[in-house]
This record gives C-alpha cells, sequence and structure tokens, in this order.
C-alpha cells in the first residue's frame, strides 16, 4: 500500500508539471468517510415482480425490471445544517455532485429536476433534537430512488412477515396473582407500554407493507410513510392533551401552578405550529410531484390516484390540528382566568387589610398634624386656636369637591334621560288627542265601516 501510494504521488507530481501553464485537469480523490457510524444505510433491489433484495452500498440503478432504493437516515441530534451535508457528501459523493446534496439536505419545500433526476424534499427548519422537526427528501430516476431522513421513519422498511409482532397471538401483561394462569396461555406477551405505543400507531407495521412492483408504487410508499408518521405524531398529541384535560380536572392548585411555570401549554401551541408548517410544507409539494411524474411513462395511472388521495389526507390532517390548537387555546385561556382569580383573591385580601387599618391611619393623621387647636392635646394658645378648624373645613371642601366631579356624570345622564322622556310624551300627548279626534269623527260619520289609513 505504502508503495502504491508513494508511486500514486509520483505519478501527480509529474501530470502536474506536464500541465502547469494549461488548465488543470481534476483527479478524483480518495474518498473515505469522515463520520462512521453516525448515518444509517439501507439499500435494496426490487425484481418488479414483488420481491426484493438487500444489495451492497454501490449507488447503482437497476436495469430492465428491476429497480434500486438507497435510503439514509440522519442522526436526530444537535448538529448544524452543514453537518447533515457533510454527512450526505460522505455517503453519496460520487455518483451524486453538489448540487444533488444541497437539493436533498436544504430546508424548505421544493420539487423539480436536478441534473436530470426528479427531486422532492419537505424538510423543516427546526432542531434536528425536536420530534416535531421533520426531514424527507428524495431523488427519483427511472431505475433508482434514493431518499434521506431525520431520523426512523415508522413503516418506511420492509420486513418478513414471520418476524412482525401483530402476526402473533398475543396476551397482555396482567398482575402477578394471575401469572400462572397467563403462563398457561400460549402467545407472546405485551407489556402495557408497548400496547400503548401500538395504540398511537395509526397503521400496521413493516411486515404488513406491500413490495413495490415499480419506482412510482415505490414513490406513493415513502409519501404514504411521511403521512401516516405525521398522523402518529398528531394522536400522540390528542392522546397527551386527553390525558392532561383529566388531570387538570382531578388536580389542585399545585397541579395548575406547575403547569403554568412550565410553560407546557405554550409549548404544545410551538409544537403544534411547526406541525403545521411541515404539513402546509406537503400541501405544496406533493400537488408539484403529482403533476411531474403523471409526465413520466413509467408513473403508473392507480399511483396518480393514490397521491391524490394522500393529497387529501393531508388537508384533513390539517384541519385537525386546527382543531387540537383550538383545545390548546382554550384550555390555556382557561388557566389564565384561574391565573387571575388567583391575583384577585391575594388583592382582595390585601384591600381588606387596608381597611382593617384606614381608621388607625386616618387618626394618626388628624392628631399629626403641625396646626393648632387640636382637641386633647391640651394646646391654650388664641393665636392658634383656629388652626385645627381651618383645616378640617378645607378637608371637607375638597371632599365635596370630589364626590360632585364623581357624581356629575351620572346625575347628567339622568336628567339628559328624564328630559327625553318628557319631550316624547309632549310629543305624543297632541298626537293622540289628534288621533282620538279622527276616530271620532269619522266614527260618527261612517259607521259601520273601517278606518281609513
Amino acid at each position: 500500500m505504502d508503495l502504491a501510494k508513494e508511486d500514486s504521488g509520483r505519478e501527480g507530481e509529474e501530470t502536474d508539471r506536464e500541465t502547469s501553464g494549461e488548465t488543470p485537469l481534476i483527479v478524483p480523490p480518495f474518498y473515505r468517510s469522515r463520520f462512521p457510524g453516525i448515518v444509517r444505510q439501507k439499500a435494496y433491489i426490487f425484481d418488479g415482480y414483488g420481491k426484493y433484495y438487500n444489495k451492497e452500498w454501490d449507488l447503482a440503478e437497476g436495469k430492465d425490471n428491476e429497480f434500486c432504493w438507497y435510503h439514509v437516515e440522519l442522526p436526530k441530534s444537535n448538529h448544524k445544517l452543514s453537518m447533515s451535508a457533510q454527512c450526505l457528501i460522505d455517503v453519496l459523493c460520487p455518483p451524486l455532485k453538489l448540487q444533488d446534496i444541497l437539493s436533498l439536505v436544504g430546508n424548505g419545500p421544493y420539487c423539480g429536476h436536478v441534473d436530470g433526476a426528479l427531486v422532492f424534499r419537505v424538510n423543516s427548519p427546526g432542531p434536528a433534537s425536536s420530534d416535531f422537526t421533520f426531514r424527507l427528501a428524495a431523488r427519483v430516476t427511472e431505475n433508482s430512488v434514493i431518499t434521506v431522513s431525520l431520523g426512523r421513519v415508522p413503516r418506511l422498511g420492509f420486513s418478513p412477515t414471520a418476524q412482525s409482532l401483530l402476526s402473533e397471538i398475543p396476551s397482555v401483561e396482567t398482575s402477578p396473582y394471575l401469572r400462572d394462569e397467563q403462563n398457561e396461555r400460549s402467545g407472546i406477551v405485551i407489556k402495557e407500554h408497548v400496547l400503548e405505543f401500538l395504540l398511537t400507531m395509526n397503521h400496521s407495521d413493516e411486515a404488513d407493507n406491500p413490495v413495490p412492483r415499480s419506482v412510482s408504487n415505490l414513490i406513493v410508499h415513502i409519501l404514504d410513510t411521511h403521512v401516516d408518521h405525521l398522523q402518529d405524531i398528531v394522536t400522540k398529541l390528542e392522546m397527551e392533551l386527553d390525558s392532561v384535560e383529566i388531570e387538570l380536572d382531578k388536580g389542585g392548585f399545585t397541579l395548575k401552578k406547575q403547569m403554568l411555570d412550565d410553560r407546557r401549554f405554550p409549548k404544545m401551541h410551538l409544537n403544534l405550529q411547526r406541525l403545521l408548517q411541515v404539513i402546509a410544507y406537503g400541501e405544496q409539494v406533493f400537488p408539484r410531484v403529482k403533476e411531474k411524474c403523471s409526465l413520466k411513462r413509467w408513473f403508473a395511472n392507480e399511483d396518480i390516484n393514490a397521491l391524490e388521495e394522500l393529497i387529501g389526507q393531508l388537508r384533513r390532517l390539517k384541519e385537525n390540528v386546527g382543531f387540537i390548537a383550538n383545545r390548546i387555546t382554550a384550555i390555556q385561556a382557561g388557566l389564565d382566568s384561574w391565573q387571575s382569580e388567583q391575583i384577585n383573591r391575594k388583592l382582595y385580601y390585601l384591600s381588606f387589610l387596608s381597611i382593617v387599618f384606614l381608621p388607625l391611619s386616618i387618626i394618626t393623621g388628624v392628631f399629626g398634624m403641625n396646626v393648632g387647636g387640636v382637641p386633647w392635646t391640651g394646646q391654650k394658645d388664641p393665636a392658634l386656636k383656629d388652626g385645627f378648624k381651618n383645616v378640617m373645613i378645607l378637608c371637607l371642601a375638597m371632599l365635596i369637591l370630589l364626590l360632585c366631579c364623581f357624581l356629575f356624570p351620572s346625575l347628567y345622564a339622568r336628567l339628559f334621560d328624564w328630559w327625553r322622556m318628557r319631550s316624547l310624551k309632549r310629543s305624543w300627548s297632541p298626537n293622540r288627542k289628534s288621533f282620538i279626534y279622527k276616530t271620532r269623527s269619522s266614527g260618527e260619520n261612517e259607521r259601520g265601516s273601517y278606518l281609513r289609513i
């Protein structure tokens, strides 16, 4: 190996000498993964007749009816977007180029042709470690599909039916007193938390996935798993919200105070907004994928109808997320009103204490005045005996002035209403007299006839 490296280095130096001053030759470098074990890679080859096989990671395309699928799972950890691009460069270049990597790893919705291949993505720009950050991108050609996802997408892969948990005869985990009876039964024991996890899934596991027979079937399968993943997150949110509502009904002051301090519902609302963003990306990308794939000769008509159903499912999912957001808003409004009631109750106690000590403050204010003539103080100076009386008269005048200022608007409103009713009565009385006069006169002239209007 060392001799080969030295020979290659010498050949490179000779080439540089020969081509100096001209356009430099681009020598393909020696590719070695800088991030081994960080990304998970899966490669399948399909024969087009309902069978698939695992294959090596060579990014080669299929021939005739065969087609290949290469899938990369980026880690769900706090890393920069450039880190994801470097991981994809390590595992996909060559034969992919930089423009292909940028189209797969970029944020936001996208659907278009890059270097002759159809590329679409629904990548949300949130933190990679969040459960509400979704990234799914695909590069589609006639005989190969390359997909990139953030973390594991449920039901995306394939597994034999015999290895499926759903194909077993189950028996639910019971209490220790009934374990002897449970051991007599046949079947796999399902624990409670596993059963709850299965209830949050809106689909079956990987064993029940039909094996694609064409690239169009594979594209529909990839988009279907993405929609099912979103539906699973929405189902978990609904179950979590139901449990929180039950806790709020049973809980007291401590639980509500803890939820307010943790900002639980604002965080849930923020996660819902991120989820709505991903659904909106899907609503933008999926119709464009259907439009571009309908022009391909290798895309089947029934798969186009399946894409249309997925678009409708996304719309219904968006409405469901809107209902959940309204529920969270209502619960947060109830907690805010409860918090305001607690504050008002504390203010009531403070005002009650202030009322209790108000007479004492008045007495201390009155007898603490630095004027003459204060009673029960022994001041006998005739020149200062009217000071206290004058201050009391001044305070009484100010009190009457303030009462007049507060009472004047209500008095004015009452007087205005009285004057308006009086004017209406005055205007009604002559009209009534004239009406009675006219009825009498017409009754005398035309008896037995109707009143003319």
